[in-house]
């Protein structure tokens, strides 16, 4: 299991040959072992038989769309999906991630670029779904110094919904791993979440938002410092952040929230700061 867990596995789910060989040329040269299909339930199937690292998956094909392949996938996997398509409008974009996606790269596309995306994503390593899942990344989801910051920083005391953002954090955390916020509870080398010791099932991006949020406490977390972190960027690089990244963040959000029962008028976790982007709420007494 341990050297198949070494393997970087990669699949490709396209339906013009073309594109699909380009693929496969660029991952193979970029280190990984490819598995190619030209449909979604094919692709689907090959994703469950090799628990790829990183997924490829191609929007428009016959049979089962790239949205739903998406779903199917995210139902049992962890493993990074990348969509590729010729849809290049917002909406587009928004309803590849509410799929499950972790990046969205229109074509034409630069083979490099993908590439380059691929290792950002890997370079954060992260424990994702059960430890016997080979998609897992080894490591801790912990956030360096630097993810810490934020793009936009707010000063303590400074105006955002009309109370002063406190420094400092609201959370508790001990020796197991668990972080703990007014009843919710993240533990971030076994990736789960508790409300009330309920378990709550979270994608892998819906995990990385909420934990950041919870090791940043009372801190503001920009919209665009949670995009770049999702994309396993840093906020100290020079990478664009689009509207549509920012609009991201908002669907993953409201998935979230949904998830975990949380109100945002009314939160218990989660406050949204206007025009910036979330913090956690202060902690219950």
């Amino acid at each position: 299991m341990a050297e198949r867990d070494a393997r970087r596995v990669a699949v490709v789910i396209e339906d013009d040959d073309d594109i699909r060989n380009l693929l496969e040329t660029v991952l193979t040269q970029g280190g990984f072992e490819v598995v190619a299909r030209s449909n979604g339930l094919d692709g689907i199937e090959a994703v469950r038989a090799f628990s790829p690292t990183v997924t490829t998956l191609d929007v428009n094909m016959p049979g089962i769309d790239g949205f739903e392949t998406a779903k199917r996938i995210r139902a049992f996997s962890s493993t990074y999906i990348v969509m590729l398509t010729a849809l290049d409008e917002e909406i587009d974009t928004l309803q590849g991630l509410e799929a499950g996606a972790d990046d969205y790269i229109t074509k034409p596309f630069r083979p490099r670029e993908l590439r380059a995306r691929i290792e950002a994503m890997l370079r954060r390593p992260r424990t994702l779904g059960s430890p016997d899942d080979p998609a897992s990344v080894a490591g801790s989801s912990a956030l360096s110094p630097a993810d810490d910051a934020s793009t936009e920083p707010v000063q303590p005391g400074a105006e955002t919904d009309g109370t002063p953002v406190a420094s400092g954090s609201a959370v508790r955390d001990d020796a197991e791993g668990w972080i703990e916020h007014n009843g919710l509870r993240l533990n971030l080398p076994m990736h789960i979440v508790r409300v009330d010791d309920e378990e709550i099932p979270l994608t892998r991006s819906e995990f990385e938002l909420l934990a950041a949020l919870m090791q940043s406490g009372r801190r503001v977390r920009t919209k665009a410092d949670l995009a770049l972190l999702l994309r396993g960027e840093s906020y100290v690089t020079s990478h664009f952040v689009s509207e549509a990244d920012k609009r991201g963040i908002e669907v993953h959000m409201g998935n979230l929230r949904k998830k975990i029962g949380e109100s945002s008028a009314t939160p218990r976790w989660i406050e949204t700061v206007r025009g910036v982007g979330y913090r956690l709420t202060a902690a219950d007494d």
